[in-house]
């Protein structure tokens, strides 16, 4: 690319927007020598960062390593997390670790290291703009004679020089953002902040007289049991608000992590969008609940320091709604209420830690493909099963990476599905893909249909409609 702005002949199959774990584990299998795919993929940051200030120290994946950025496609590429332990020199501490999921930090290093390897990922490139190449009516365009379907306009944030690019498909993977509350987002940040910055404001958070975390799913789990920790020496008072019923641990059952599997998001795409939607708000326990492991350290932490006369300066109440904070001098105070008896109250402390979630709004880049693309009644993207996005009039695909919840399932967050989904996209853009799509992954059935395929099962009704099924005859002696 020219600084200048001006656009060089290369065309890419696939342009990448953004590099976080998604994105990167495509650009690396896309790196593979039996992968024939030109690709480049492009994030604003000048290096991979992933989710930097929840890097605590002792937090680890909630998968194991297997589900790093490659190995479930294919366990022999060179950008394995095994084979950064062996290149890093650390292949038999990992060994005596003995442990499936490893440091939540260690996974960032690993990512790190394998974006410092792939020449097709390029930093300190923010998107600004992508359309399509071919603009509609108009025959004398970029993509006349090189076959580009879209162009892509991106600027380094800090020289302010600007790059285009042409190619034929694209991924977009640009990642979730920290959700506050609009009731909230107006309080000074260094003392009312989302879970994502905890580590960028821990120090300050540490001098108050009293912190308050809200919010009960694993990323304030992990905050609360930091601060839990930290308390003896710092002094201050701990208290851990949350609207949900309980301070519930996430189903972590070997049967239960089946919803994370092909066979489940091929069974949950083919649901109605309307049960689909009934269906997912029932599953949060799969995916936003406490890991039975941190929850474990949370009690053990607690019972540790009430031993003898102690009475720990901490504070757990579940059912308990945050409706407003307001600033009052040098501290807030959180006007509350525990839904469940109809109960009003109003709580003060110094610092606020807001376990709130992420949401996903449209990037701005993609409004030059907005009249393209087709979204359903609730305004989401409307996703094939192969994860690219419906449009009309383009001539390239838009795939997406994790954004795609409420039509393939719970598992579209999960890292481990991420790379079949990986591999799902790869099998579109290329004639012999070297990566299987994986079925058959489950001991068990989600549709009656596929338990009757081998289940002495007979009179199956589909939507109204009969289905004859011969009982398959008896295996018994």
């Amino acid at each position: 690319m020219t600084d200048d702005g001006e656009t060089d002949e290369q065309v890419y199959d696939l342009l990448g927007v953004g590099l976080g774990p998604f994105n990167l584990g495509l650009a690396a299998l896309a790196d593979d020598e039996d992968a024939d795919l030109d690709a480049v993929f492009l994030e604003q940051k000048p290096e991979f960062a992933w989710h930097e200030g929840m890097l605590v120290e002792g937090a680890t994946l909630e998968v194991p390593f297997l589900a790093d950025l490659v190995t479930l496609a294919d366990p022999t590429s060179e950008h394995s997390y095994l084979n950064y332990a062996r290149q890093t020199d650390r292949i038999y501490e990992t060994y005596f670790y003995e442990r499936f999921q490893i440091p939540r930090r260690e996974y960032d290093d690993y990512c790190k290291w394998v974006a410092e390897r792939v020449p097709a990922c390029q930093f300190s490139r923010r998107v600004e703009s992508i359309v399509p190449a071919r603009r509609e009516g108009d025959a004398s365009t970029e993509a006349t004679e090189n076959d580009a379907a879209f162009v892509v306009t991106a600027r380094d944030p800090e020289t302010g020089e600007t790059h285009r690019y042409l190619t034929r498909h694209l991924a977009v993977g640009v990642g979730s953002r920290p959700f506050v509350p609009e009731p909230f987002d107006d309080l000074p940040d260094a003392d009312v902040f989302h879970t994502a910055g905890y580590l960028h404001n821990r120090e300050h958070a540490l001098d108050a007289d009293g912190i308050t975390v809200v919010g009960s799913g694993q990323s304030a789990a992990e905050v609360f049991q930091d601060l839990l920790e930290r308390q003896p020496d710092n002094d201050y008072r701990l208290d851990w608000l949350t609207r949900s019923e309980g301070f519930f641990p996430m189903e972590y059952s070997k049967l239960g992590l089946q919803h994370f599997t092909p066979e489940y998001t091929q069974y949950f795409y083919d649901l109605p969008q309307a049960v689909s939607d009934e269906v997912l708000p029932e599953q949060d326990l799969l995916y936003k609940g406490i890991d039975p492991d941190t929850s474990d350290e949370i009690y053990e932490t607690l019972y540790e320091h009430s031993i003898g006369e102690s009475d720990p300066d901490v504070g757990l109440l579940a059912m308990t709604e945050v409706e407003d904070i307001e600033q009052v001098e040098d501290r807030y105070r959180l006007r509350c209420r525990q839904w469940q008896e109809g109960t009003s109250f109003t709580h003060e402390s110094d610092v606020v830690v807001l376990g709130t979630g992420y949401h996903r709004p449209t990037p701005d880049f993609l409004d030059g493909l907005e009249s393209h693309i087709q979204r359903d009644e609730r305004g989401r993207f409307r996703v094939e099963e192969t994860y690219g996005l419906e449009t009309t009039g383009l001539d390239g695909r838009v795939f997406v990476q994790n954004a795609e919840m409420h039509t393939h399932g719970v598992g579209a967050p999960d890292l481990g599905l991420g790379t079949y989904r990986n591999a799902v996209i790869l099998d579109q853009l290329l004639d012999d893909s070297p990566y299987p799509v994986d079925e058959d992954t489950v001991y068990q059935d989600f549709s009656a249909e596929s338990f009757a395929s081998s289940s002495p099962v007979t009179d199956l009704v589909d939507g109204g409609d009969r289905i004859d099924r011969q009982t398959p005859p008896s295996t018994d002696d």
